[in-house]
């Protein structure tokens, strides 16, 4: 696997303080099997122990029980250019010197499940796709993560339906750059990340790039490939929707108040029902269960 100086992907992933979860994705990618790759490992002038985590990857391939095992690579991401993005500066770089017939992008909290790699290529061959993206098993553990990543997610899903993104008479185009897998060829013709260098949702930006250029697209729910648990805390949640729903929906604000609306008043006629119940008002607790009953189907009636 190692000893191939042009492997079939490389897969490039870019980190910037991900000390919490580098090692667990490397672990991931390293034990892939039945394609030859490489991995270069972007530290994005990272201040923590991410540079550490992905120097103790890499290997001199001296040792016969190391020969099984892909080359990694870490680099540092050069300065940033004026309107270049960290995470655009920091995959332009890695592309730079990959070596695949395929680029990876895939995020430092991701989860690549055994094998995946292997499909995921074939899979792209098979769709004759130029670019193939998945959308993660989203992990979910605190209240507000379960509570708000189902709604986006289902609203992403409504807003760009896997169908018309996957036609190539439909103009609608989308990824996820959690797992990102485009041809190398396709990665040069359409000037890879110099064409959206300032973008900051490159993975939708490449994919309007590749589907304009005449390419095919694929995109498709990849939880059976990759996982990853995208926000730890309320603030990391909500700063990171609140910079990417501005730019993935048209009316942001307003969708937001209408989705919250609906949790609060489901949530509160729950509440009233079950007082009702415990007063023994049985007819108000019928009457307000069948109220949140059916808010809560409009509602998802609506995100589907």
């Amino acid at each position: 696997m190692t000893s191939n100086p042009s492997p079939g992907v490389s897969v490039i992933v870019p980190a910037r303080n991900e000390e919490s979860c580098l090692s667990l994705c490397l672990d991931s990618l390293v034990t892939q099997t039945g394609i030859d790759f490489e991995i270069i490992v972007v530290d994005d002038a990272s201040t923590d122990r991410t540079a550490e985590i992905a120097n103790s990857f890499v290997t001199d391939n001296g040792g016969a029980a190391l020969q099984a095992r892909p080359r990694v690579t870490v680099i540092s991401a050069p300065p940033l250019p004026d309107n270049w993005t960290g995470k655009t500066n920091a995959m332009c770089a890695g592309a730079k010197i990959a070596k695949g017939k395929w680029l990876l992008f895939t995020d430092a909290d991701t989860v690549h499940k055994p094998g995946s790699l292997a499909r995921a290529v074939s899979e792209a061959e098979q769709h004759g796709a130029a670019l193939l993206s998945y959308s993660p098993e989203q992990e979910v553990r605190s209240f507000w993560e379960k509570a708000v990543m189902p709604v986006i997610f289902a609203e992403l899903a409504t807003t760009y339906p896997p169908k018309k993104v996957n036609a190539p008479a439909s103009p609608i185009a989308a990824a996820n750059g959690q797992y990102l897998l485009i041809s190398r060829e396709a990665y040069d013709a359409v000037g890879g990340h110099t064409k959206i260098a300032s973008d900051l949702l490159e993975d939708v930006a490449m994919a309007r790039l590749v589907k304009s250029s005449g390419r095919k697209i694929f995109f498709r729910d990849g939880g059976d490939a990759v996982r990853t648990r995208m926000y730890r805390s309320w603030s990391q949640m909500k700063e990171g929707w609140t910079k990417n729903l501005a730019v993935l929906f048209k009316r942001p604000r307003a969708l937001a108040f209408v989705r919250a609306s609906e949790f609060l008043l489901i949530f509160g006629n729950l509440i009233g029902a079950i007082a009702a119940v415990l007063t023994n008002r049985l007819e108000v607790a019928s009457v307000t269960f069948l109220l949140s009953f059916v808010v809560a189907a409009s509602a998802w009636a609506r995100i589907r």
